[in-house]
């Protein structure tokens, strides 16, 4: 009788499934985790599907399938969910399934911990650090063996010894308790007439087992989160899983009190910063529907759910969901399609909604729940323009005598001011004044930043840095080195010259070493421990910081000038987002953006707070160019480590582009960073109109054309975000 044969598919840069034969004693079914041999070794793989007429020729050297895992099968909505993106996307399965499948080695059981205990006499060499150790124990309870090591100062060696000598025991951990559930009726909010309405839609949308999208679409400090949460609530009520996408999980400390403030539990967390072994448990969490609502960066999009019941992606228009290594695929997007493969309802949450979402909503392909006031009667903010060509700073400052006064306001009433700008750094660009010279990264196309804090040059794209010399490299001079243009670094010193007494802080990703370290300094601002606010971007993710009336943005006209499509669309979202943070819970809020262009449309609708002119304009100029939505995008970037390898292989490639008159084919061109870690970097542009199946196209094109070789590497980005 010829042996079962099964095809399976492992989480490795490969599109396609390799067959194994089935062990007699091995009860497989689609789904089930299992470990296969793959060339020398054991990985861990998910078979796909049943072979019932595998190659007769390959009988005799299929291998057998090893254990099958002690975990839940993928359901077939995930499988379904792996194969969609892999197509749409142009990646390998395998890549798809890795992101399932991220835990690795530490899939199965969970590893049992091991504890000592003092029960025996103590040893008749004794030394301070057993000492220690004996002092530690001599409460006769169970402590995990590298906590007591670490609490008493010693090495894991010293433990060991008192084991062998009799003077402690080992003994398995108890295994931790699973948190409790959330409580659906914990802290129900008091809500207004406006919030009421919303909540109930909310509350309605997640009691039906079908699919729709919902754009939660409410100002700052309307309290979207609060409104939501209902959706979540109905949810938990019906035994089902809730999914919380939000773009910088590890910066959503205040959000985790706000969910434990409403359900009486953190949720669980699922992001790049938890240890292997935490990330081990909630991932048998949710596969085994204990984890009843998990909030996530882009990546809790691929997890095992037991039971899903809802998506949310808060946020939805942030960058932060396109992801641009490995898959590039883009979060909200694939969060529709998952809710659509799972026929569950997804709700898209923003107070500056993309201009896709927006269409979308314009169109009746999404519901369209609004949230028009702030909450508890505050008012939004008042914008102000301050023309930088009228009432400009003085040579080599950067905040305008009228902002400098305004902050000095906010400062003796005991508020909170907060300046933005979104360049990390003291400085973007360093030159020589005597000869000319600029700082540039030996290996990109790209300046070096100077970072006063640490001392150091360093580029951005690749990580390269060298200390600040005191003379140029090229002519040798003294101390003729100037910092150009204001990064962060360079606002606080700054600021501090201006406002001797007052607290300041920076806040921008160079100078945070780890979640925590961040979570403690927003603390720190919510609480009012700090009096002027100096940040990037990372300070318009959502935060709460109830004593900041006064927004300044120091260079509001940053984002408009960098040849991308969506820069208005981005910088209209930054900055109303930004000074979104103002006036949110007592006073009114005031935002002052320092500009060159006044008259510019992103400006003239911020200042009027004219968001409904804003998208008119934006999307008439998207259906007239015949970009996202109204068509379709695809950039191939061909990279080498030598410029005529790239530049031959992006010629042959799209020399051979299938003609279709409704697919234009752009360059190929070198790439606006036409140099990054020593690569030289060509783009070809692809753009379809919306009705054409561009993965499809794409898929055809590549299949005829050269095949990479050498260091030679293409990038396929359906529906990108970046243009550099």
């Amino acid at each position: 009788m010829a042996r079962r044969v099964v095809d399976v598919l492992v989480p490795v840069a490969l599109n396609q499934t390799y067959s194994y034969r089935v062990p007699d004693d091995v009860d497989l079914k689609p789904g089930d985790v299992v470990s296969v041999p793959l060339g020398p070794r054991e990985v861990t793989a998910v078979v796909w599907a049943d072979n019932p007429n595998p190659d007769p020729r390959l009988h005799n050297r299929l291998k057998d399938t090893g254990e099958k895992l002690d975990v839940p099968p993928l359901k077939p909505e995930l499988r379904g969910f792996v194969d969609w993106v892999a197509n749409y996307t142009l990646s390998a399965r395998g890549m798809v399934l890795r992101m399932t499948l991220r835990m690795g080695e530490h899939l199965g059981p969970e590893r049992v911990r091991m504890g000592v205990r003092l029960v025996g006499a103590p040893p008749q060499r004794m030394t301070s650090a057993r000492h220690r150790v004996i002092e530690l124990l001599s409460d006769g309870l169970l402590h995990a063996k590298s906590e007591a090591a670490k609490e008493a100062g010693v090495s894991a060696g010293v433990i060991d010894g008192l084991v062998d000598e009799g003077t402690l025991v080992t003994e398995a951990m108890p295994r931790d308790l699973a948190p409790p559930a959330p409580d659906p009726s914990f802290a129900e909010p008091d809500f207004s007439p406006e919030q009421r309405v919303a909540a109930d839609t909310m509350k309605e949308l997640a009691s039906k087992d079908e699919f729709q999208v919902a754009l939660l679409d409410g100002v700052t400090g309307s309290g979207k989160t609060e409104v939501y949460f209902e959706a979540v609530a109905e949810v938990i009520r019906r035994g089902r899983q809730a999914m919380i996408l939000m773009p910088e999980i590890a910066l959503t400390g205040q959000f985790l009190d706000r969910f434990a403030a409403r359900f009486g539990v953190r949720p669980i967390e699922w992001h790049s910063e938890l240890t292997p072994r935490t990330r081990a448990r909630n991932w048998a969490a949710v596969a085994s529907g204990d984890a009843q609502v998990i909030v996530g960066a882009r990546s809790a999009l691929f997890l095992p759910y037991a039971n899903l019941g809802l998506i949310i992606v808060d946020e939805e228009h942030d960058q932060a969901y396109k992801q641009d290594e490995g898959v590039h695929y883009h979060a909200r997007d694939m969060a529709v399609v998952r809710g659509s493969i799972a026929k569950i309802p997804v709700v898209l949450c923003s107070a500056t909604p993309s201009v896709e979402t927006e269409v979308n909503a314009r169109k009746g392909r999404y519901r369209r729940v609004v949230l028009p006031s702030r909450f508890g009667g505050q008012h939004m903010p008042h914008i102000e323009a301050i023309d930088l060509r009228r009432e400009g700073p003085q040579r080599g400052k950067f905040i305008s005598p009228r902002l400098a006064e305004e902050i000095k306001i906010a400062v003796e009433r005991k508020e909170q001011a907060l300046l933005f700008l979104n360049r990390r750094g003291y400085a973007p660009l360093t030159l020589c004044r005597a000869c000319g010279h600029r700082f540039a990264c030996t290996i990109c196309d790209a300046w070096l930043v100077d970072h006063r804090f640490r001392q150091r040059l360093v580029c951005h794209h690749c990580g390269f840095s060298m200390p600040r010399p005191h003379q140029c490299p090229h002519c040798g001079a003294e101390e003729s080195l100037a910092a150009i243009g204001p990064g962060v670094e360079r606002l606080q010193e700054e600021a501090a010259a201006l406002f001797p007494d007052a607290r300041t802080m920076v806040l921008s990703s160079d100078l945070i070493t780890d979640i925590e370290t961040m979570r403690s300094e927003l603390n720190e601002i919510a609480e009012g421990r700090v009096d002027i606010i100096i940040g990037t971007q990372l300070v318009a993710k959502g935060h709460n910081f109830p004593r900041l009336n006064l927004v300044g943005v120091v260079d509001a006209d940053l984002g408009l000038g960098n040849g991308d499509p969506r820069a208005a669309e981005r910088t209209f979202q930054l900055l109303n987002q930004v000074i979104g943070r103002a006036g949110r819970e007592q006073g009114r809020g005031v935002g002052y953006l320092q500009t060159h262009q006044p008259e510019h449309p992103v400006m003239k609708a911020l200042v009027a707070c004219d968001r409904e002119a804003f998208y008119a304009s934006e999307i008439e100029a998207r259906e007239r160019a015949l970009y996202p939505p109204f068509g379709r995008l695809a950039s191939l970037i061909i990279s080498a480590g030598d410029r005529p390898a790239a530049e031959g292989f992006a010629r042959k490639l799209a020399a051979i582009a299938p003609l279709d008159e409704r697919i234009q084919v752009l360059g190929p061109a070198e790439a606006p960073l036409a140099v990054i870690k020593g690569r030289y970097r060509f783009r070809i542009l692809v753009k379809a109109a919306r009705a054409v199946d561009l993965s499809a196209y794409m898929r055809d094109w590549l299949a005829a054309g050269p095949k990479t070789t050498g260091n030679l590497k293409l990038e396929v980005d359906i529906d990108p975000q970046s243009f550099l």
